[in-house]
């Protein structure tokens, strides 16, 4: 009836995500984890859907200009989601 989508799925397409990413700007694991001052075990952990940090994350979305178009999502579903003060 109902389609299930899973934290354990979405963890697992932003490692799809990452590893695209990455693979589309010729770089290894261990060339994005420099640029970004992380470990290549982290980078290896995301792109598995191991349970990243909210700033490993967003630290891969800044390096590949994702950043600014994530938090206008999470900025526009705050603004439709608000509510509204009735006074």
């Amino acid at each position: 009836m109902f389609d299930y989508l899973s934290v354990k799925t979405v963890k697992d397409n932003v490692g799809i995500l990452v590893k695209t990413l990455r693979n589309r700007e010729n770089l290894s694991q261990e060339q994005l984890a420099k640029k970004l001052s992380m470990s290549r075990i982290t980078i290896q952990n995301l792109e598995s859907g191991k349970n990243p940090t909210m700033d490993t994350l967003l630290k891969v979305l800044q390096y590949f200009d994702l950043l600014e178009s994530f938090n206008q999502y999470v900025n526009s579903e705050i603004q439709n989601n608000s509510q509204q003060s009735l006074y």
